[in-house]
């Protein structure tokens, strides 16, 4: 697990700890954070690789600071900023709004982003000036809290616990327009996935090759949420083959371990 710093993509950290491992070793991220962003990036090593549904999916914690008053064409710090004459809102009525936007939502993606429409990605059409219609997605939003406000720099900070997939960018800015003016993503910090926390994780720089491998954290521990159906030695090559198993009696997706290791998921 990494702490990416902000300023750099996703993508760069993960090179940063793939050059630390054997040539041609699978990787690869979970979740993408945008450069503006910092906190929990879940990597995937190797075979791990495959068990990267179970981690994508799960929900993510946020703090998030914006600035009201202003508005940005990627809704945060890196874009285009344009100011409004408009006040900040008041705490209470910033509190009352919040309620409106925790439950099922629908939210359109920003231009800048990395969805595909057309075959091509948001961002590279946003870059050339061009704006398309989004089609609006469903999202959860399980609480949206204040922690703190101030009116002098006209900027708040949020705690967010949301579905994958969710923009906080976007919920930011739809909250500041329910409000009557505008806002945008100053600082980003994604402090969980799931059950994994950042304060677990390694910034990319204190990664090295003679620690990596104690950084590493095991498949039991990612798919610690799935009920487990444990098996004994005579069953052990059976599923490292594929095969199906007796009726288990569980139902959706499970784990199958032997001695304490994780022989596979069946879903």
């Amino acid at each position: 697990m990494v702490d990416k710093p902000s300023g750099i993509t996703s993508a760069k950290a993960v090179a940063e700890v793939k050059r630390l491992l054997p040539r041609k070793t699978r990787i690869g991220h979970t979740g993408t954070l945008d450069p503006l962003a910092s906190g929990l990036l879940v990597l995937m090593i190797g075979r791990a690789t495959r068990l990267s549904r179970y981690v994508t999916d799960l929900d993510k914690t946020y703090v998030a600071t914006a600035r009201f008053g202003a508005t940005s064409d990627t809704l945060d710090a890196d874009g285009e900023i344009l100011e409004l004459d408009a006040p900040m809102p008041e705490e209470d009525d910033i509190r009352a709004a919040l309620e409106g936007f925790t439950g099922e939502l629908l939210q359109t993606p920003p231009m800048a982003s990395a969805i595909k429409v057309g075959g091509e990605r948001l961002y590279d059409l946003h870059r050339r000036g061009i704006e398309v219609e989004r089609k609006s997605r469903p999202v959860r939003v399980h609480s949206f809290s204040l922690t703190s406000a101030d009116p002098t720099s006209q900027t708040a900070t949020f705690e967010i616990t949301c579905s994958s997939g969710t923009y906080v960018r976007t919920l930011i800015s739809d909250l500041a327009h329910h409000l009557d003016t505008g806002a945008y993503l100053t600082a980003l910090r994604r402090t969980s996935v799931g059950h994994l926390k950042v304060e677990n994780a390694s910034l990319p720089g204190d990664i090295s090759t003679d620690n990596i491998y104690k950084r590493i954290i095991q498949p039991k521990e990612i798919l610690v949420r799935l009920p487990v159906l444990e098996v004994g030695e005579e069953w052990r090559r059976v599923i490292s083959n594929g095969r199906e198993i007796p009726a288990s009696g569980l139902v959706g997706s499970f784990r199958v371990e032997s001695g304490g290791g994780v022989l596979a998921v069946y879903r």
